[in-house]
This record gives structure tokens, sequence and C-alpha cells, in this order.
């Protein structure tokens, strides 16, 4: 992947150079994720099987900007081996000569502090966005769309985690970012799914509540933006503007009974007469201008409305 076109390699890029000799990823292909500009990362990150001088091998690699080193922790039988830094921004490779099968593990990590932390990689996890999901989002024929786009909750081989996905077709880059990552817009880049313009990625163990947003990287003029979730469940009231994660699966719907009626309400030989409002502006809190929440319009509003002889909002 060549750097993007009418940008110049800077002092500290060329500073910062990749160790050749130590990496079976193309230069390209790094200079790429460390830089910020890759689009497709699982076609370099996490494990892969390559063809070496000693024969066909499993490699995993890491992109670990903020970490001083890096090991692989193989599941299975609890070995621990070490990654090399092959790139001084903090992009890890790991061979296994004789392995020719991908294998569960996960990522020991030691900060510039010394405190070490065991992670899941994000990167050995495949997509969960199916060709037909795709299909069907292409077609503008995706009804349940936010079933698929936005952070859900997913396990995937016994880890529980986030899959994110967002459609973004005139980035050049989108990753995820929050207090997980420092707000590297680097940290997780995601996935483009061609022709569709949709980006996924699934970020093992995240609680919910987690605070997040897009960091998106345009194809045009380079224009990046930290962005909310289009599809987010939860968002932070003003100023603020984060999305957060959420589980919308847990809410206990206790609307059986109107859902029952409403055939009836709502039949052609019933009066109707609609009452139409802005929400924000209807009415406001006195003592100090405020907005009203959705409990508060529940019911001042609906009192407002039955009492002026409307039927439906």
């Amino acid at each position: 992947m060549a750097h993007p076109e009418g940008e110049i390699m800077t002092d500290a890029e060329t500073m910062f150079a990749v160790h050749p000799e130590r990496a079976t990823a193309p230069k390209t292909e790094i200079q790429a994720i460390v830089y910020g500009y890759h689009g497709m990362p699982r076609h370099i990150l996490g494990p892969h099987v390559v063809t070496a001088d000693d024969g066909a091998q499993v490699v995993i690699r890491a992109f670990r900007p903020l970490d001083a080193r890096v090991d692989v922790l193989d599941l299975a039988t609890g070995e621990r081996t070490p990654m090399v830094r092959v790139h001084e921004l903090g992009f890890f490779e790991a061979r296994f000569p004789g392995r020719t099968t991908p294998f569960a593990y996960r990522l020991v990590v030691v900060d510039p502090a010394g405190h070490e932390f065991e992670l899941e990689d994000p990167y050995r996890f495949g997509p969960m966005l199916t060709d037909y999901d795709l299909f069907l989002f292409g077609e503008g024929n995706l009804i349940y769309s936010y079933e698929k786009l936005g952070a859900h909750f997913r396990e995937v081989d016994g880890v529980r985690g986030v899959n994110f996905a967002v459609w973004a077709p005139n980035a050049e880059r989108v990753g995820v970012v929050g207090p997980f990552n420092g707000w590297d817009t680097r940290a997780h880049p995601m996935q483009r799914h061609e022709p569709s313009g949709v980006w996924e990625l699934f970020i093992p163990n995240l609680p919910e509540g987690m605070h997040y947003k897009y960091a998106v990287k345009s194809r045009f003029l380079g224009y990046e933006m930290n962005k909310a979730d289009p599809y987010g469940f939860y968002a932070e009231l003003r100023p603020s503007t984060d999305s957060r994660v959420w589980d919308i699966g847990k809410y206990v719907w206790q609307d059986q009974a109107w859902l029952d009626n409403r055939a009836a309400r709502q039949a052609l030989d019933q009066p109707i007469n609609i009452y139409e409002v802005h929400l924000g502006s209807w009415r406001r809190v006195p003592e100090n201008n405020g907005f009203l929440s959705y409990r508060d319009l529940a019911h001042q509003l609906v009192e407002y409305v039955q009492q002026m002889g409307y039927t439906h909002i």
C-alpha cells in the first residue's frame, strides 16, 4: 500500500525505519499501519501463514504503539514467545516455524512503566458481517440494519466483546477510539468491506458503558474527524458527544397491551387528529430554560394532547 497521494514522507517517518531483515510483511504495509492510513488491517495484523526460506510458518503481527514489549501466549500450551519489534513506532512480529495452522492466543504486553497485561488480539477474530448482509445493504434491503451496524455485544470462540460496524464509503481509514486505547486513531483500525463501504472490527472485553467514537480519515484532502456512531444506542448529553456501548437486548418492553389495541385504534373508521411537535422547543424548564427529559414529556405532553382533543402525536 503506497503512501497517500500528495503526502510527503516526513523526517520523523524516515527516521523511524523498518527493519526489513526482521519483518515478513512488506515495508509499505507496515508504514500504512503505523502512520494510520491502512484500510485492510486484517491483511497484515493478526495470525497469517507465510512462506519463508525455512518453509511455511505461522506469523503473528501486532501494532502496539504504547507498549515496550509484547509476547504471544499460546492458550493451548501456555508457552510465551517474545515478539520482535520490527518498527520503532510499535509494530511487532513473532514467527512460529514448523506451525502451519493458526492457533488461539493472547498478547501479553508490558507498558513503559513495567506493568504487564494479558489481552485478546482483535485481529485474530474474523468478520461477523456476512456476504449476504453486505449484499442486502448494498441493495438498500437490509431492513433491520440497526441489528448489524453500530456497536453490538457478541461472543466469538468464548470471548465476549463488541462488534463495531459503520458505513463510510468515502473514508480512506476508519478506526475505533476511546479511553481503552488512549483515543489513538491508529490503535484499532477497522476492516473495509469492498465494495459496500462498510467498515467492521470486533474488540474483545469492552464493558458496557464504554465511551467510543469512529476516527474517520477521508480519502479527500486528508480530512480527519472523530465521529459519533450514527447507529449508536447510547449517547452523551450535550455538550459532550461520545457514543457509549450499550446492550439494548436486555431492555424489557412493557407495551404489549398498547400493541394489542393499536390495530383497532388506527382503523380507517376511527377518528384521527394529529398533533405535530418539536420536542426541544415545545416547553422548557422555567428555572434554567433547559430542555425537558423524555420522562417529563411523557407526562406533560400526553396530558396536553389529550386535553386538546388530539389522538396522535
